[in-house]
């Protein structure tokens, strides 16, 4: 079995990538050990991952976290990163029942390097640890609740679920329940997109900034490292607002704050990603999300398709 799934991740790649097979095989089996390299790149204090690797398994990932950062300074060089979802988006992505394949204008996905949507076998899916959380100093989630990352599609849900021992197999309708759960909890959705597994969306977490490496980073540099998209939506308080102030602790962008002249709730644009965590928190529905084409556009499946 083992074999066939290394065969089949082997063949993913065409010619000219066959090099990427590598990096792939090594970061589906060893996910938390390159998470945890790339977050001590980062400065960020994290727990090393309770198994073992080799010294020469370790330099390879080392050498990897490496490769992405040299590339990660622009959209047009990055080899890893995400695009914020809204629940009704990232659903999508885990119940279709046909295989895709799309290229996504720029305006969806604005990476040169990893911007596919390409699902075989979109039935197969794996969930299994948050990396981050489970390599967090203090993580928002217990030990035995951290199976919130969703790998989507063969081979690389398959290989996962083969070689990874955090991670397994599970229906189209239980993923649909871990990102509805995930939702209820206030965590934002994420598309990733990863050039070294195939230059195409591979996964959905659902991100926090106390524990997520990807928003983390984004919050960390201000955006000035581009490694998360906007949802192409932006959060808009309407006339009403009571200044409880619960959008405020919820938004993971530090978007949101008081503001005394207005006696309510204003949104720093800029910083906004669309995540739609404060409309959900508002206890009175005085946030919205609109479209702004200065986020670009939602990566909506469904719309996608018509194209």
């Amino acid at each position: 079995m083992h074999h066939s799934l290394t065969q089949a991740l082997f063949e993913l790649f065409p010619k000219e990538d066959k090099n990427d097979f590598y990096h792939a095989y090594l970061y589906l089996k060893h996910i938390e050990h390159f998470m945890y390299h790339a977050l001590q790149a980062q400065g960020i204090p994290a727990n090393r991952p309770d198994s073992a690797v080799s010294e020469d398994v370790d330099e390879m990932l080392e050498a990897a976290i490496q490769g992405v950062a040299e590339t990660a300074g622009s959209t047009d060089t990055s080899t890893y990163h995400g695009k914020v979802v809204k629940l009704k988006d990232a659903i999508q992505l885990v119940t279709q029942k046909k295989n895709i394949s799309l290229e996504p204008p720029e305006q969806v996905i604005p990476y040169k390097k990893a911007r596919s949507i390409i699902l075989q076998n979109p039935d197969s899916i794996s969930v299994g640890d948050c990396a981050c959380r489970a390599l967090a100093e203090n993580s928002c989630l217990p030990r035995d609740a951290l199976d919130v990352c969703l790998f989507v599609g063969d081979p690389h849900a398959s290989f996962i679920d083969g070689f990874n021992p955090k991670f397994r197999k599970i229906s189209q309708e239980a993923a649909v329940a871990v990102l509805e759960a995930s939702h209820e909890k206030g965590f934002v959705h994420c598309a990733y997109f990863k050039k070294d597994l195939g230059r195409r969306f591979v996964a959905i977490c659902n991100c926090c900034s106390c524990c997520c490496q990807g928003m983390k980073a984004w919050n960390l540099f201000g955006g000035a490292i581009p490694v998360l998209a906007p949802s192409g939506y932006v959060a808009e308080i309407l006339e009403g607002c009571d200044q409880c102030g619960d959008c405020v602790e919820a938004c993971h962008f530090n978007a949101i704050g008081m503001d005394e002249e207005s006696e309510g709730a204003v949104v720093d644009s800029d910083k906004c990603m669309g995540c739609g965590v404060c409309s959900d928190v508002c206890p009175s529905d005085w946030i919205s999300l609109r479209k702004d084409p200065a986020k670009g556009e939602p990566l909506d499946l469904a719309e996608l398709m018509k194209g």
